[in-house]
């Protein structure tokens, strides 16, 4: 039986994730940050642990007691993240830290202490969850497209580092999926971002805070949790999983666009979004 650590299970993806995977007989090590969260995941059957990914020691304890009792691990599904919403000249280099400490050096942290195991056993895979915006920008979320961006580079770099093994790295790039992204992006939005005497603080107020105070999924293309947990276990049925998944039509056509427009009408149309 092939197993798999998955990052970030409270809900959504990683959620939806964690139970397909465990529906089709994988063993899945679901962990989350939260004990509210763990306590979820022990009562859904899943074997658990409590990971914040800035945190080392959690994560060494966690892949340790894999090897114990699995004497191996095939999969890592990179998962945890959130999104920091705000204009660049309006975050700060403490706020900016916030975001990179978890969707990029948590994940890092995630990637090299599997690695280690992995070069050890020589196989595994390494499934990172980057995202669109890790293609293209968009504005007044400056925080998650750097993060994105940075993951974009890591990945790139790894794949040439580990070829001709039967280590395998593959990035999945997911568009609008329904999840608790937005409601979390509200929370850190509201508690980061000084709003009165911003420059876009007319914009903050009319469109953003809409925008993220909504309920409703009215992103064009917008996918279920399910379509990117269908992704990943198509890539733990692979003997070579592909480099590259793109999640959602709206990734498909941004991809695209950025590799036949300039940049100053890239920028032009991206900024109408």
């Amino acid at each position: 039986m092939q197993n798999i650590l998955i990052t970030g299970c409270s809900s959504g993806i990683g959620l939806q994730t964690a139970l397909t995977l465990k529906e089709k007989n994988y063993k899945v090590y679901a962990s989350a940050r939260k004990e509210k969260d763990v306590e979820m995941l022990k009562n859904l059957g899943f074997e658990t642990f409590k990971i914040d990914v800035r945190n080392k020691e959690e994560i060494s304890f966690a892949l340790n007691k894999i090897l114990e009792n699995d004497l191996k691990l095939d999969a890592v599904f990179n998962n945890a993240g959130f999104g920091q919403p705000g204009a660049v000249e309006d975050l700060s280099v403490e706020v900016l830290k916030e975001q990179f400490d978890t969707n990029f050096f948590g994940l890092h942290e995630v990637t090299n202490q599997a690695m280690k195991i992995f070069r050890t056993q020589g196989f595994g895979k390494i499934i990172q969850h980057s995202s669109v915006l890790g293609i293209i920008s968009l504005k007044f979320r400056g925080a998650y497209n750097a993060s994105k961006y940075a993951i974009e580079g890591l990945n790139d770099t790894l794949r040439q580092e580990v070829m001709g093994s039967d280590i395998f790295i593959s990035t999945i790039n997911t568009g609008p999926v329904t999840s608790k992204f937005r409601e979390n992006a509200l929370k850190k939005f509201n508690k980061n971002i000084t709003i009165e005497g911003s420059f876009f603080e007319k914009v903050y107020n009319k469109e953003l805070k809409a925008r993220l105070e909504t309920n409703e999924d009215k992103a064009p293309f917008n996918l279920p949790a399910s379509s990117v947990a269908n992704v990943v276990l198509k890539i733990m049925q692979s003997q070579k999983p592909k480099p590259r998944y793109y999640v959602t039509t709206a990734t498909y056509i941004l991809g695209f666009l950025k590799r036949v427009l300039s940049t100053s009408l890239m920028d032009k149309l991206l900024n109408k979004i």
